[in-house]
C-alpha cells in the first residue's frame, strides 16, 4: 500500500506526483498507467493506487501525442434528433466505413459544458480526429487550436478562419431557386422566409435577390421573415395575397413554409403552379412528396456534405490539413409545384 504524499494545494496532481507517491520514476509511472508490458504487476498496482489516491487524471493531449493512431474518430453533434444533423452523420459514417475507421458518436444537446465533456472523453479514448456537426448554419465557437487532433466543422462553420468548415452554400441555393422561377417565365416573385436570426434564411434571400436584380426583375415587396413552420407560411401568404394579388411565384425559406403557402393559395382559388409557382428548400421528402402538387425544392445534399467532411478529416489525419470555409453545392429537385407559364 502506498503512503500518502503531499502536492501543492489547489493544484491538480501530476504524473510526477503519482511517481513520487508510488516510489517509482515518472517513466515507469507512465508505462504502468498506459498498460505497457515492461512493468511488473506489483509496481503497476502501486502506481494505480497512487493515481487513485491523488485523483490523477492523465492529460489527454499528452496521451494523444505519445500514442499512435487508433483508427477511431469522434462525431460530435449538438442536435442528434435534428433532421439536418442525421443525414450529415450518415454521410460521414459511410465515408469513414469505407476507410475502415471506427466512429464514436456523442450528442452535446446544444449544451457547451456537455460539449467540452464529450471532447475530453473522446480525446481520452485517443480518437485520431473530430467532426463537429452544428444544428444550424450560424458560425459557432471554435474548440480551439490547442487540440492534439485535427477537427473539421460541418454545417455550422467555426468562427476561427484557421479551422476547416464544410458548409452548405445557402446563398447559391437562393440563386438556384430564383433562376428556376425566372426560367419558368415568372416575373412577380415574392419571398417568405423563416426566423431572421438564422443565417440560412438570410443567405437564401440574399442569393435570390441577387439573381432577380441581375435579371432586372423587382421582387414583390420585401422578404417576409417569421418562423420555420406551415402556420407561418399560411399567415404570410394571406398577407402577401392581400397586398400583392399579382404575385406569380413564391420562394419559401423551407418546405414547411411552402406547404403552408400552397394551402392558402388553394383556399383562395389560385391554382399551383398555373397561377402561382411555389418552391421550398431542404427537400424534406416527408413534405415535398406528400404536398399537392408535389413540391419543387432545393436539396442541400447533406449526406454529401457529411462525406466531404469525413474525407477532409481523413486527409488531415494523414497530414494534409487545410483551413477556411468550403461551401458545398446544392441541387434543384423539380416537381409539380413549379412549371412554365402557359
Amino acid at each position: 500500500m502506498v503512503q500518502p504524499a503531499e502536492h501543492a494545494a489547489g493544484r491538480p496532481a501530476t504524473l510526477n506526483d503519482v511517481a513520487r507517491l508510488a516510489g517509482v520514476s515518472p517513466a515507469t509511472a507512465s508505462k504502468a498507467l498506459n498498460g505497457r508490458s515492461q512493468v511488473r504487476e506489483e509496481t503497476r498496482q502501486r502506481v494505480i493506487e497512487a493515481a487513485e489516491q491523488l485523483s490523477f487524471r492523465p492529460n489527454p493531449v499528452a496521451r494523444s501525442l505519445q500514442a499512435g493512431p487508433t483508427r477511431t474518430v469522434g462525431l460530435l453533434t449538438g442536435d442528434l434528433e435534428g433532421r439536418f444533423s442525421i443525414p450529415i452523420l450518415m454521410g460521414a459514417e459511410d465515408a469513414f466505413g469505407a476507410g475502415e475507421l471506427a466512429v464514436l458518436l456523442c450528442d452535446a444537446r446544444g449544451d457547451a459544458i456537455r460539449e467540452r465533456h464529450h471532447v475530453r472523453a473522446l480525446l481520452d479514448r485517443r480518437v485520431d480526429g473530430l467532426i463537429v456537426v452544428g444544428s444550424r448554419t450560424d458560425p459557432r465557437p471554435s474548440l480551439g487550436r490547442g487540440l492534439p487532433v485535427p477537427v473539421v466543422y460541418a454545417y455550422a462553420p467555426s468562427e476561427d478562419p484557421h479551422d476547416l468548415s464544410i458548409v452548405p452554400d445557402n446563398v447559391d441555393a437562393g440563386r438556384t431557386a430564383a433562376r428556376h422561377l425566372l426560367s419558368c417565365g415568372r416575373t412577380r416573385v415574392a419571398h417568405i422566409s423563416g426566423d431572421p436570426t438564422y443565417a440560412a434564411g438570410r443567405d437564401r434571400v440574399r442569393g435570390a435577390l441577387e439573381v432577380l436584380a441581375e435579371a432586372g426583375v423587382a421582387p414583390v415587396g420585401e422578404a417576409r421573415f417569421g418562423e420555420w413552420s406551415e402556420g407561418w407560411g399560411r399567415a404570410a401568404t394571406v398577407m402577401l395575397l392581400d397586398q400583392h394579388p399579382e404575385v406569380d411565384a413564391i420562394v419559401c425559406g423551407n418546405d414547411q413554409i411552402a406547404r403552408g403557402a400552397i394551402d392558402i393559395l388553394r383556399e383562395r382559388g389560385r391554382v399551383v403552379p398555373d397561377d402561382v409557382a411555389v418552391m421550398g428548400f431542404d427537400d424534406w421528402k416527408v413534405i415535398t412528396t406528400a404536398s399537392r402538387p408535389p413540391l419543387t425544392s432545393v436539396d442541400m445534399q447533406l449526406e454529401h456534405l457529411g462525406r466531404v467532411a469525413a474525407r477532409a478529416l481523413s486527409a488531415a489525419i494523414a497530414g494534409q490539413r487545410r483551413s477556411g470555409t468550403e461551401p458545398q453545392p446544392c441541387r434543384l429537385v423539380i416537381r409539380g409545384s413549379t412549371a412554365p407559364l402557359a
